[in-house]
């Protein structure tokens, strides 16, 4: 039987999305409500609009497709009335010899093809997509509507700003733009709602785009119209205390606001780009960020050595990995552990992220000549047990932090470098004597943010035995091994996973690694012996955490491709 004579749930059957209990209480919903089918089953979880969408296109011989993953040209969105758009749920997509083709949710709906066909004097062509990627398509291309704007605005109150004085002074003096201020605050609570580490506002030709981050991957969502662009972006600096006037250099800034209940803070950073100024906001909340040991992700052998390496009185401890790995996170549940009140900790960052209650922390300002080294001189003064260095960036900073790591102190401190063994090469190589390298160095981690298996739609699933080698398994390693992944729902916004644990590669010195450090050895030598000695990379690292059913293998090869094909 072909396909499209298929009842839709008998085709979601086929394609393993649903099975026959399912399917039987999706039906009893349908006979009892005025929902479709795929409605029902969509309300009762069993499966995603993309599911329902994929299925109808089986079902109705109509090609699937996801406009939110393709550019559609202006000239093509002009031909089509917002309105009708809107009031249809169709968007166009293409026009081929005089032929437009519509993205639509439903097939079988011949009334909006020909309000489009009747607008537009031209024949119609259809491909299937989901509602949500529809509306996404619409939003982005004809802009957020303004009834929805003021209906989400409607709900905001429950905003409460810290600077009240500067807020009644800016809705004075700039009345007419109240909306967008209200529009900002909108911005910031859904990114708060969606759990997102970033805001990005950016400036394109013909729209403004605005994607969130969240669990270390972009995302667009519904953006305003293009007019609004300076006013918005205008709103953000005023509240960032950034020059409006200045849109010629990189400016950045701070807004602290309490919002849905928390105190929040977030670092602004804007640069001047073809379109306009690009601004990124970075969501500080502190309780994301400030975990325990426990908390981070490491197995129990990884978790005891950790534990012995930050508990010992004097050396270097790194944290490497590039932006957005945790490092900081690692560091801060390191010291909260030995925050105590018989030990003296100080600490030099850029900028200080989080104040944390027991410890000295200093700010580096370069603009006043207060650098890393310079806050790191000034610490041995203090008589810190325990020093915290934000980052070694140069020879000066390197020095200092491990002069003080051989006087006695504990210093803690990141690096960039992709992998463990590459700090050690990357320090003699900005200059470092390597006798100090090899007699300060305690431990070196490396680590990388992996998503995790969304715990509401957890379901089994079996490897093939050609993805398992992916990872370097074999079948017969994982007999009686279940593997899981996230099957798409509301929670995790349908991509499987919602948030992220660390995966790490912990190499700690020995005296073999302390002799070829000594003769400047090589990063693939240091790596080889670190390995010998224990040292578990980052993706066996990652391998056991697929085992475990906290994350899945497409996400640990995402992530570790690059650190793997070092070892390769």
């Amino acid at each position: 039987m072909e396909q499209r004579h298929k009842l839709l749930g008998t085709i979601l059957v086929e394609m393993d999305v649903i099975g026959e209990p399912q399917l039987e209480e999706g039906l009893n919903l349908h006979r009892q409500s005025d929902k479709k089918i795929g409605e029902a089953l969509q309300e009762l979880g069993f499966c995603t609009s993309e599911d329902v969408c994929q299925g109808l296109a089986m079902q109705s011989g109509v090609r699937y497709l996801d406009p939110t993953t393709i550019e559609i040209p202006k000239e093509v969105i002009n031909l089509v009335p917002e309105s009708l758009v809107r009031e249809n749920h169709v968007i166009p997509i293409a026009r081929e010899n005089g032929r437009i083709t519509i993205a639509t949710s439903d097939p079988f709906d011949l009334f909006a093809q020909d309000n489009v066909r009747f607008a537009t004097n031209a024949d119609i062509d259809c491909v299937l997509a989901s509602r949500e990627s529809i509306q996404q398509a619409i939003e982005r291309h004809y802009g957020v509507h303004q009834d929805k704007i003021e209906e989400l605005l409607d709900g905001m109150g429950d905003v409460e700003y810290r600077e009240e004085k500067e807020l009644e002074e800016a809705m004075e003096t700039e009345e007419d733009d109240a909306p967008v201020i209200k529009l900002v605050t909108l911005l910031i609570s859904e990114a708060l709602k969606r759990r997102a580490s970033d805001i990005h506002i950016e400036p394109m030709e013909d729209r403004l785009r605005i994607r969130y981050r969240t669990d270390g991957v972009c995302f667009e969502v519904e953006s305003p119209p293009k007019r609004l662009q300076g006013s918005i972006i205008s709103r953000v600096k005023i509240l960032a205390k950034i020059d409006i006037a200045e849109r010629r250099r990189p400016t950045d800034g701070r807004i602290k606001l309490k919002l849905l209940g928390k105190d929040i803070d977030l670092r602004v950073s804007c640069l001047p780009a073809n379109h306009g100024e690009s601004v990124v906001l970075r969501i500080l909340d502190k309780s994301s960020v400030l975990y325990g040991i426990q908390e981070l992700g490491f197995m129990d052998d990884d978790y005891k050595r950790f534990r012995n390496i930050i508990r010992r009185p004097n050396g270097v401890f790194l944290v490497t990995g590039p932006t957005g790995s945790g490092k900081t996170t690692t560091l801060y549940a390191a010291l909260q552990e030995l925050n105590t009140t018989d030990r003296k900790i100080i600490t030099a960052e850029n900028p200080v992220e989080y104040n944390i209650s027991g410890m000295n922390q200093s700010e580096v300002k370069p603009g006043i000549g207060l650098t890393f080294a310079r806050i790191l001189r000034a610490m041995l003064r203090q008589a810190p047990e325990i020093i915290l260095v934000g980052e070694i960036r140069d020879t000066e900073t390197a020095e200092i932090a491990i002069q003080a790591a051989l006087t006695g102190h504990l210093v803690f401190s990141t690096l960039h470098t992709n992998d463990a063994p590459s700090a050690i090469t990357r320090l003699i190589d900005m200059g470092v004597a390597p006798f100090l390298v090899s007699s300060s160095i305690q431990a070196i981690m490396a680590q990388r943010l992996v998503r995790t298996i969304c715990a509401n739609c957890k379901q089994p699933r079996e490897y093939k035995p050609h993805e398992l080698a992916w990872i370097g398994l074999r079948e017969e390693e994982v007999q009686g091994v279940t593997f899981y992944e996230g099957t798409g729902c509301k929670e995790c916004s349908g991509t499987g996973y919602r948030g992220r644990t660390a995966i790490f590669e912990m190499l700690e010195m020995n005296q073999e690694l302390r002799e070829l450090a000594f003769r400047k050895a090589s990063t693939n030598k240091l790596r080889d012996e670190a390995i010998i000695s224990g040292m578990r990379t980052l993706r066996e690292d990652g391998v056991r955490k697929v085992i475990g059913g906290v994350t899945t293998i497409e996400e640990i090869l995402r992530i570790t491709a690059e650190a793997q094909a070092m070892y390769e």
